[in-house]
């Protein structure tokens, strides 16, 4: 029973070894992936932007044009009653 308990000990601190220590590792990133990434997150904000663009646009309008703006009365002259 101690010869089993010690193989079986002994193989499981292996196995750790084994799945704990460094390989070679074979794979291979692409240098641009970096940049695919960043091309990701600008286009996200991009598309934020885009559908907020009511609210960026209502906080860099100036609140005195909007105030200032000046809409044509209507008059009634009697030019305007004439058919031609």
């Amino acid at each position: 029973m101690k010869r089993l308990i010690s193989s079986s000990l002994t193989l499981l601190i292996a196995f750790c070894l084994l799945v704990a220590t460094d390989r070679r590792a074979w794979g291979y990133v692409d240098p641009g992936s970096g940049l695919i990434a960043l091309q990701t997150f600008a286009s996200v904000g991009a598309a934020y932007a885009y559908f907020i663009r009511r609210r960026i646009r209502a906080f860099f309008a100036s609140k005195e044009k909007a105030a200032t703006a000046v809409l044509p009365a209507a008059t009634d002259s009697p030019e305007s009653h004439k058919v031609v």
